[in-house]
């Protein structure tokens, strides 16, 4: 058979890591694939002369790859503006994409996917979530025969190395993300990991495959984790919890649940103990029940994997043409979730304080389900005060939110009340296994 040619947009650690991978393992694409994936043009707009490109042509000029002997046009140079110019001229051409790039799909995946359907051309976008973990293709093929009705996971690998630096070595947040920074997790600027915005893009992606529906970015909640304090961490710990960075969808009747934020995980579930730069996604449905799948989320191999492996799969015929969406799904927000909450109150050490807050929730018909107060927790200042935690059994976000206000408004309650939700996954997942099994 004639081989894929293949035109590579972009030069960074991912796209120099795909050019050596379709060089050194060519034989090994070959018996795979059926056909040679041949490396026929690379563009980046910054030559990388020590980057072996074999028998490619270079090019400083993006619009190279529009020519005639490019059958799949690879982008991987990031950012919106030109990744889209590259992805809809090659489309409009008549050429397959293959993106790793969740920022462009967020924002303008309907739009390009209905051009390569008119087109009749593949869009293979495996690598745009969770790195090397196969999340897309086993929702499209693997999990063909459910009907998929939520999905959760931890879906950005900076923000969980620092959660797990934050535990495992008692650092603080500040520390934690600057050993990230220095190991090359994270970005001098961090914003859109540590604030949820990459996982917003990525749980955005993986709603709208499971739900075969249009989700809008602008639709999922979105909460970082530059406001969890070291002493969450311990206190979640104590309490039988980790405090992971999940994204959660569920489909329901009148629309989609899609949030980010941080959570207390149960010991007893298994992404619990997902740890460091790992990624992990699941998923529930109707017929196979829950499913965990756990990998490196990102750097240039595992994030080069998923790219090649799109390209193997279009080589064989089998990288599906994009089709509309079935349905648009109006996004139902954060006010209809309904869960049980960490509250930290720091209250003034005084008699009749927590009888106070005691009342304050039951007023509100929240139950309390664990309490931590401890009198050597006192904290100086002009009055000595104590935190209290609670974590309350399942309320309503809005009920949630009402008592915090109400609580804060107490004379016994001074500073800021932190609030973090608990997820209750277990109907999604499978127990953790029991120590040393």
């Amino acid at each position: 058979m004639t081989p894929l040619r293949v035109g590579l947009a972009g030069l960074g650690t991912v796209g120099a890591t795909v050019a050596q991978l379709l060089l050194e393992n060519a034989a090994l694409f070959e018996r795979r694939a059926g056909r040679r994936l041949d490396l026929t043009r690379v563009a980046s707009r910054t030559p990388k002369p020590d980057v072996n490109l074999g028998p490619a042509t270079f090019d400083t000029d993006l619009g190279s790859l529009d020519a005639d002997d490019v059958d799949v046009v690879v982008e991987l140079i990031g950012g919106v503006t030109s990744a889209k110019e590259v992805v809809a001229t090659a489309i409009g051409a008549g050429r397959h994409v293959v993106t790793a790039n969740k920022a462009l799909l967020a924002a303008h995946g309907e739009e390009l996917f209905e051009a390569a359907s008119r087109r009749g051309v593949s869009v293979g976008f495996e690598a745009s979530v969770a790195g090397g973990i196969p999340i897309i293709n086993a929702l499209r093929t693997g999990l063909a025969a459910n009907r998929i009705d939520a999905l959760a996971g931890i879906v950005n690998g900076t923000s969980n190395y620092i959660l797990t630096a934050m535990e495992e070595e008692a650092q603080d947040f500040a520390t934690a993300l600057a050993e990230a920074q220095r190991l090359g997790y994270a970005e001098a600027d961090p914003t859109f990991d540590v604030e949820g915005i990459d996982a917003a893009q990525k749980l955005a992606i993986l709603a709208a495959l499971a739900f075969d529906a249009t989700i809008e970015f602008d639709g999922v909640h979105v909460e970082g984790i530059s406001g969890i304090d070291i002493e969450d961490i311990r206190y979640a710990r104590e309490l039988g919890f980790s405090i992971k960075h999940l994204g959660i969808a569920r489909l329901h009747e009148d629309g989609v649940e899609a949030r980010v934020h941080p959570a207390l995980v149960p010991d007893s579930v298994l992404i619990a103990k997902v740890s460091g730069v790992m990624n992990a996604v699941m998923t529930h449905g109707d017929a196979v029940g829950p499913t965990l799948y756990v990998g490196p989320g990102a750097g240039g191999p595992p994030t080069a994997s998923a790219v090649v492996a799109d390209l193997v799969e279009l080589a064989r015929g089998t990288l599906p043409v994009p089709r509309p969406a079935e349905r648009r799904l109006p996004d139902l927000g954060i006010e209809g979730v309904i869960c049980a909450h960490y509250l930290k109150i720091p209250a003034i050490d005084q008699p009749g304080v927590f009888a106070d807050v005691a009342d304050v929730l039951s007023r509100h018909d929240v139950s309390i389900e664990a309490v931590i107060q401890r009198p050597q927790a006192i904290r100086s200042g002009a009055e000595p005060w104590v935190p209290i935690i609670i974590v309350t059994d399942e309320a309503p976000e809005a009920v949630a939110r009402e008592c915090v206000s109400e609580l804060g408004r107490l004379s016994g309650v001074t500073g800021e009340i932190a609030r973090i939700r608990v997820a209750d996954l277990t109907a999604m997942m499978p127990p953790a296994p029991p120590a040393g099994a």
